[in-house]
């Protein structure tokens, strides 16, 4: 029996990351932002796979792979599909952002094989990666979103909970989206 002890409905992405990036320092620079936003992705993915390693949990570090490969394939996939200009007019590789949708990815893998408690924080990394994609003037918002939608169906699709009682789960319709928090007894 599951029984649902939290509903809530969070702030919209968009504007999550506009609250974000508000409180950000005025004097960032883009250089800054991008080396930031660089070492967060590279932060979540060393968790995903150092966190089931660690733990002896293989069937998890064959999913943390899984989800990162699919991720990272994909978002290659559509950056040669679908060739846009960068904010910064470097190359046509904006869509979507491969930094954003491997942070999810691996923010994703977290939550699912290991709960909230990993989740939550590695969910709020990842969405400084987005946010300092954009600030950096990398990406476009849009970019941001579809690498991180990317990420997340990745991350949620292919990895298993290793603890099937406790469950942080995201939805989506057409009036918005949120987690549900879920236990079983």
């Amino acid at each position: 029996m599951t029984k649902h002890i939290c509903h809530w409905r969070p702030v919209p992405v968009a504007l999550s990351f506009v609250l974000l990036s508000a409180a950000s320092p005025a004097q960032a620079s883009r250089g800054g932002w991008d080396d930031a936003s660089t070492i967060g992705r590279d932060v979540l993915v060393a968790a995903a796979l150092i966190t089931p390693a660690v733990q002896g949990d293989w069937s998890g570090e064959l999913q943390a792979v899984g989800s990162l490969v699919v991720a990272g394939g994909t978002t290659k996939l559509l950056k040669e599909g679908f060739p846009e200009r960068r904010p910064d007019g470097s190359d046509r590789k904006s869509f979507p952002s491969g930094h954003t949708s491997i942070a999810f990815a691996a923010a994703a893998t977290l939550e699912n094989r290991y709960g909230w408690k990993a989740g939550l924080p590695a969910l709020a990394v990842a969405t400084f990666v987005g946010v300092g994609r954009i600030e950096a003037k990398r990406h476009h918002w849009y970019d941001t979103v579809a690498g991180a939608s990317i990420g997340l169906a990745s991350g949620f699709l292919l990895t298993r909970q290793r603890h099937p009682a406790v469950r942080l789960v995201p939805w989506g319709d057409s009036k918005g989206g949120g987690l549900a928090f879920s236990t079983r007894f």
